[in-house]
């Protein structure tokens, strides 16, 4: 049986991305942030009860801790599109260790105060919240496409398994050599990222021309996701599933203490259940991506996490309870992890990391949203009815959006077109100049051009995307036959970054409208600057 074991397990290390030395020691670095944060998180969140009466204080450590990620989520995700990420990440972490050792020293001195310890838990949130875009976009830099869904499994397997040993693990240090010695310990822990990408050198993604600005840089991501149907119906996803998702999270203690008759021991139970099925849920992720579409397994995931939450809330024995609890782990991370890796998939490597933020902050909306939303209707009709209401909802919009289909993205919509000719100017344009008009004229023969205008309207979500800030067709009134395509670009650094954004599924676009030109015609591109 050992042998038999050890055959399987060597199996399953030579189809992992676990094989690949730079994927493996950045894996093990991502384990270990995951283990610090949730560890500082649990420490930090009973000092305060130690420090404190009030229970106002102790809840403010959970928004210290999750704020920043609404506050600053989306300059995360421009910040590492546009900067190396490895310097971020390498920043990042000695932010988190800088912060947690602090914060473990004054506790051992007595030094540290309540505001001290939100003041700490805000910085520690911030490091975290500016790391995580540029730790998840980094996976698609070190494993193949074909792999990226195992990565990505293997990531939430990572983070779950954090979050459920992480709090037991800083719970037994706290008793056992005090709260200062604990967070020091959580703190050692982020120097193993800090080895890890050491020595790793990440690959440039530089757009040619003058680089974003941070909120140029947003402003791109938040066009870039209104304009691109595929990513817009994975944050749709994202939402509808975690609005009502949150009414689980919310209520589980209150589930435990109230409807089970549980007491600390219990919730912690509740809550191991849930990891042991996160666990479970990720291994098999990437075989279910292998072998169903996107979103059948997403849309599997939503039912389940619906059947759970239902069986929780008509239950009084803890074994089923246990049961959903695990059910609605494996369901957890199959939606978000299916929608991760869609994400990661679908995004150009210009804009990953902020679609990847988008996600982040869209999830934690939902869920600061949902929580209040689920917690006020269980103090006002029962924990049974929002539980019930939660799953009946999330079924509804599952109904609702069958048309929000999301699917994984292929090779052609996240690889660079063919390199474009050189512009040809008289004067070169200022990077700040503009706005910039360019229009593009079409000669089409009568019988060409109902097709002509149907394939046309392809092109305006690739224009708007890569950064046109308007488009529209014109036909001449003068001229039978002759159509002029016109967008504008708010600067001429922008339309030199618009250009080297053309994806390989872009290039097609414009090639199927390109064969209605009429034939021995050139199709005729006019490049307009504004003048004051």
């Amino acid at each position: 049986m050992s042998t038999r074991a050890a055959r399987l397990l060597a199996q399953l290390f030579e189809t992992s991305p676990l094989r690949l030395v730079s994927f493996r020691r950045f894996y093990i670095g991502s384990v270990a942030v995951a283990l610090g944060y949730t560890m500082q998180a649990t420490v930090a969140a009973w000092l305060m009860a130690t420090l404190t009466s009030s229970a106002l204080m102790v809840a403010l450590v959970q928004t210290a801790s999750t704020a920043p990620s609404l506050l600053f989520g989306l300059l995360a995700g421009s910040l590492a599109d546009i900067f190396d990420r490895r310097r971020i990440i390498l920043a990042t972490q000695l932010l988190l260790l800088t912060a947690t050792a602090t914060l473990g020293v004054a506790a051992l001195f007595g030094m540290l105060g309540p505001v001290a310890l939100l003041a700490g838990t805000f910085l520690i949130g911030s490091g975290f919240t500016l790391y995580l875009p540029a730790q998840q976009a980094s996976i698609n830099d070190l494993v193949g496409r074909a792999e990226l869904p195992r990565a990505l499994g293997l990531g939430a397997v990572a983070f779950n398994l954090a979050r459920a040993v992480g709090p037991a693990l800083a719970g037994a240090l706290a008793a056992w050599v005090g709260s200062g010695s604990a967070l020091l310990t959580s703190a050692s822990f982020f120097l193993v990222m800090i080895v890890a990408v050491r020595g790793w050198r990440s690959p440039r993604h530089a757009i040619p021309g003058v680089p974003e600005t941070l909120l140029t840089g947003v402003q791109s991501g938040l066009r870039y996701a209104r304009h691109s149907p595929p990513m817009l119906a994975l944050i749709v996803r994202n939402l509808s599933f975690c609005v009502c998702a949150s009414a689980l999270w919310a209520l589980l203690p209150v589930i435990a203490r109230d409807q089970l008759g549980l007491g600390a021991g219990g919730f912690g139970l509740l809550s191991a259940s849930f990891g042991t099925g996160a666990i479970i849920g990720a291994l098999s992720i990437p075989r279910q991506l292998h072998r169903l579409p996107l979103n059948t397994v997403v849309s599997a995931g939503v039912v389940l996490w619906a059947m759970a939450t239902l069986l929780i809330a008509s239950t009084h024995t803890t074994a089923l309870a246990l049961l959903g609890a695990c059910a609605a782990g494996a369901a957890w991370v199959a939606v978000l992890a299916s929608l991760s890796a869609g994400t990661q998939s679908t995004a150009p490597a210009w804009v990953r990391a902020r679609a990847v933020a988008m996600s982040l902050v869209a999830m934690q909306t939902s869920l600061a949203i949902g929580s209040v939303l689920w917690g006020w209707l269980a103090s006002t009709e029962g924990t049974r009815v929002a539980l019930t209401v939660s799953a009946g909802a999330m079924l509804v919009l599952l109904a609702l959006g069958y048309r929000v289909r999301v699917s994984m993205g292929d090779e052609a919509d996240v690889t660079p077109g063919v390199q474009l000719p050189e512009l040809a100017l008289a004067v070169e344009p200022l990077p700040d100049d503009g706005p910039v008009l360019i229009q593009v004229e079409y000669q089409i023969d009568p019988q060409n051009r109902v097709a002509f205008l149907n394939a046309i309207q392809t092109i305006e979500p690739t224009r708007r995307r890569n950064g046109a800030s308007s488009w529209r067709v014109f036909r001449d009134l003068g001229e039978d036959g002759r159509f002029v395509e016109r967008f504008i670009v708010t600067s001429w650094a922008e339309y030199v970054r618009l250009r080297t954004r053309m994806t390989i599924t872009d290039r097609q676009i414009q090639e199927s409208v390109a064969q209605f030109q009429r034939p021995g015609v050139a199709i005729r591109i006019s490049r307009l600057i504004g003048t004051d």
